[in-house]
């Protein structure tokens, strides 16, 4: 944590004869929704989901973006799961004029009006989000935006850049999002900016199948940009449901989208040659440190920022050497645990911010023009590729993180999004329904008990067989709608 707040607060000396270094930002929001009350998920329809709510993400999304370099927020932001407009007819053709007509009031306040008014219903996400951050002090964001065909798709790809948009194109791809692609004019300098996000199911080799293709997609564009310019700067970023190691983590994926079709690697000095030209920043950190999303009680890649090797040559646009890190800021986007803070939309106005940590890197350009010469590394990465990175539960200190029930306020409702992620000890009968499931009751509510693991779910099932008042440790959460405490190790049963 300390190395974040570090790398996100101290300016950068460089030489004189570079200019500024400028910083990007992927993050995956875990769903933009706006607020005209028509959406493909029935989880942002109006009875769930309220101009209330959308003044809590966008609240929270700033916050986070407000971190970045001394509270001027990053350059470039390439945004994942923002809603498709399903009522584009009500769009704000003239945004800069929009902005400058509501100048005086904040988002929260318009957002507060009951009922909204039909001018402000219609208003898309991605157009919230910039008045949100112009309010916030981010402002100068050119805005390209993916796909808004209604009913066709739920969520879509926007990248935010202060630089100049040269051109954008749209890629469709199979079963996916449209990938993003925008020519950003970088003091003179092209840079190709590709916001993507792929089909999800990760670990699932049925799925593969599209992440193929839409690694297929991707890596057709690339082709053609680099037969032009083989030390083209290029950009990677978004939510490729892949894991860095896809190919090692998932051994019956005999080809895989992100290692195999689209070539993303971790030998940082093998992109100088002519057989690997792209580069995957997670192989900047420790392997044991790469982590930005968190599912079964093991960390997660599926958001990357891949690079070109034009970003390592001393012609316009570099990557600036170990400035890679991943966003997670304690008492903010970060739990107790150290996990994403997920968003949690069960009380009126919601609460949390994602269930992935932002990745961030820095930037410069270079004057020299010559593509014949490399960056100086510190300390090149090499192909260094882990196995799973479990959560390392075992360092809570459960005495003093868990709350008890019966201790909460009188008037406390643990479903309200209050309590969610937060760790409860449990002392409670148990019993089994008819599919086999643990269940217990506390304050008279009916609650799973699960583990990722399966010899505790064993041990749990055979003890709620008989009956038995179980003793455990559980976080607070949901699955499928059913109120749950998930169970994180051996050490969390009593």
């Amino acid at each position: 944590m300390r190395k974040i707040f570090l790398l996100l607060a101290v300016a950068v000396s460089v030489p004189a004869s570079w200019a500024r270094p400028f910083s990007l930002v992927v993050y995956n929001v875990e769903n933009l929704f706006d607020a005209d009350g028509v959406a493909v998920y029935d989880d942002y329809q109006p009875s769930k989901y309220t101009p209330a709510h959308l003044t809590t993400k966008l609240t929270n999304i700033t916050q986070v973006l407000s971190k970045v370099d001394k509270g001027v927020g990053p350059d470039i932001i390439l945004f994942n799961e923002i809603e498709a407009d399903q009522t584009p007819n009500s769009t704000v053709s003239d945004v800069p004029k929009w902005l400058e007509k509501y100048d005086k009031q904040k988002f929260s306040e318009l957002l507060a009006q009951s009922p909204l008014p039909a001018e402000l219903a219609g208003v898309p996400s991605e157009v919230w989000l910039q008045k949100a951050l112009y309010d916030g002090g981010l402002r100068g964001y050119n805005v390209v935006s993916g796909d808004d065909k209604s009913g066709s798709i739920a969520i879509k790809c926007v990248i935010f850049s202060r630089f100049p948009v040269k051109r954008m194109r749209l890629h469709p791809t199979q079963s996916a999002r449209p990938i993003v692609e925008a020519e950003l004019d970088v003091e003179g300098y092209p840079l190709y900016v590709f916001n993507n996000h792929w089909k999800s199911g990760a670990g699932d080799p049925k799925t593969e199948t599209d992440r193929r293709a839409n690694a297929k997609t991707l890596r057709t564009r690339l082709d053609e940009i680099l037969a032009t310019d083989p030390n083209a700067d290029i950009i990677i970023g978004g939510d490729l449901n892949s894991q860095y190691n896809q190919k090692k983590r998932y051994r019956d994926m005999k080809e895989t989208g992100i290692n195999d079709i689209l070539g993303s690697q971790g030998n940082e000095l093998a992109i100088r040659g002519k057989d690997r030209d792209l580069y995957n920043l997670w192989f900047e950190l420790p392997s044991d440190a790469r982590g930005s999303d968190v599912f079964k009680g093991e960390w997660g890649t599926l958001v990357h920022i891949i690079l070109s090797r034009g970003l390592y040559d001393m012609r316009g646009v570099q990557y600036e050497d170990g400035s890679f890190a991943v966003m997670k800021i304690a008492g903010l986007n970060a739990d107790s645990l150290g996990l994403p803070n997920r968003w949690k939309p069960f009380s009126a106005t919601g609460s949390g911010f994602s269930d992935h940590f932002p990745l961030y890197a820095r930037f410069r350009t270079v004057p020299d023009n010559r593509t014949d010469r490399w960056m100086p590394l510190t300390k090149p990465s090499t192909d260094e590729v882990s196995n799973t990175v479990a959560v390392d539960y075992a360092r809570v200190d459960l005495f003093k993180t868990a709350l008890k029930p019966a201790e909460l306020p009188k008037d406390a409702d643990m479903r309200d999004g209050t309590y969610t992620g937060k760790i409860f000890y449990i002392s409670a009968k148990s019993y089994t329904n008819d599919k086999g499931h643990v269940k217990v009751k506390v304050n008279g509510q009916e609650y799973d008990v699960f583990s990722h693991t399966k010899e505790i779910r064993d041990d749990l099932r055979e003890q709620a067989r008989e009956g038995k008042t179980l003793q455990f440790y559980g976080e607070l959460g949901t699955f499928k709608g059913a109120w749950q405490f998930v169970v994180q190790g051996k050490e969390w049963v009593k």
